[in-house]
């Protein structure tokens, strides 16, 4: 190991449920020690400095109960003795005091689609985003999608964009099917989706296609869909509750890592109908365990996928629901989309990410 930069990252993103951003945020925080040095790499979440960011996952790290001149206080000196650090914002934004800074930004679907956003969220964005592209000496992309589209609707020079991918865990193959029987699932007689439930994601979509199948079909093979309750879904509960009634459609929320690798490894076929990603990485952990996956066509998905995935359009209802039946009965396609998943899943490694964002440090270091 060779020492590198010091680093101060945030890790706001961590909490005890993950979603993709606070997964890449942890991912990091877990592997860039190796790569600078252990005492170069620091961890803050707001003002807050972050002795262990594995403390964060169960919630246990309250504030610091210091007064709160104190704790401002402390909060300055620290940054002043890492004024000189390379700073690392993973989450869209660098905080004001950043002079060497690199931000993540991994989509821009809050200018592209600002109405599936809370309104908070697009406050944030009006108040901090052209402020971070302005600051930051390096920004970082999960595609080179997105950073093609940075460079368009921003003008942001090419050379200070570096797109980085994102990285998977290929692990054996789930057996433990306690956690599927629980659910009344068996392997391999289920559809799943694992998203969060907003607007853009267009789950509503793939509940409409699915639910437009005969129910033979629909009852030996359920729809599963895991994830964070989101924003904006009141008509999604809605339409889920009533393609629900048969038993056809199961909402489980958001699940626990252990259950999360069984459905993927136990799934029919993995669906993810988003109409916007900047990466998509449950497609990547799908294929991961080698699921077949059926995607929608948008452009960073695409890329991701490697041509290793069914591209439907999700906006036709009709092309959806084919797609759907066709990975039900068509199990030579299941098996070979299987196999050139897990291919494309081999490419992509949190360990090669890590890797690279430390050569990015090292870089803005010595400008």
């Amino acid at each position: 190991m060779t020492e590198g930069p010091t680093l101060a990252l945030s890790v706001d993103a961590i909490g005890p449920n993950l979603t993709g951003i606070g997964r890449y945020c942890f991912e990091l925080a877990e592997r860039l020690p190796a790569k600078l040095g252990p005492d170069r790499v620091h961890y803050f979440r707001g003002l807050e400095w972050i002795d262990n960011p594995r403390e964060l996952l169960s919630d246990t790290s309250a504030p610091q109960r210091f007064h709160p001149l104190r704790r401002r206080f402390t909060a300055w000196r620290r940054r002043r003795e890492l004024r000189n650090a390379v700073t690392h914002g993973p989450n869209f934004f660098l905080p004001a005091w950043a002079e060497r800074g690199v931000a993540t930004i991994h989509d821009l679907s809050v200018f592209l689609y600002p109405e599936t956003h809370p309104a908070e969220r697009i406050r944030d964005f009006e108040a901090k985003f052209e402020a971070t592209l302005n600051n930051a000496r390096l920004l970082v992309t999960d595609t080179e999608t997105v950073r093609q589209e940075l460079i368009s609707m921003f003008a942001v020079p090419p050379a200070k964009i570096v797109s980085v991918a994102l990285g998977a865990q290929v692990r054996p193959v789930c057996t433990d099917t306690v956690g599927l029987s629980a659910l009344g699932l068996q392997p391999q007689q289920y559809f799943l989706c694992v998203s969060t439930f907003e607007p853009r994601k267009r789950i509503d979509r793939l509940v409409r296609a699915y639910a437009s199948l005969p129910l033979a079909l629909r009852s030996r093979f359920p729809l599963v869909l895991a994830g964070a309750k989101g924003w904006h879904n009141e008509s999604l509960d809605a339409l889920i509750e009533k393609a629900a009634a048969d038993g056809t459609v199961k909402r489980l929320g958001f699940v626990s890592d252990t259950l999360l690798q069984a459905l993927y490894a136990g799934a029919t076929a993995f669906i993810y109908p988003s109409r916007y990603e900047g990466f998509g990485l449950p497609v990547v952990e799908a294929m991961a365990h080698s699921t077949p996956c059926i995607i929608a066509d948008t452009p960073c998905l695409v890329e991701v996928a490697q041509e290793a995935a069914m591209i439907v359009d999700p906006e036709d209802e009709t092309a959806f629901r084919m797609a759907i039946k066709q990975a039900a009965e068509d199990h030579v396609w299941r098996e070979q989309a299987g196999q050139s998943g897990q291919t494309v899943a081999r490419s992509y490694s949190w360990d090669a990410c890590a890797t690279e964002m430390a050569k990015i440090y090292e870089k803005v270091a010595t400008e």
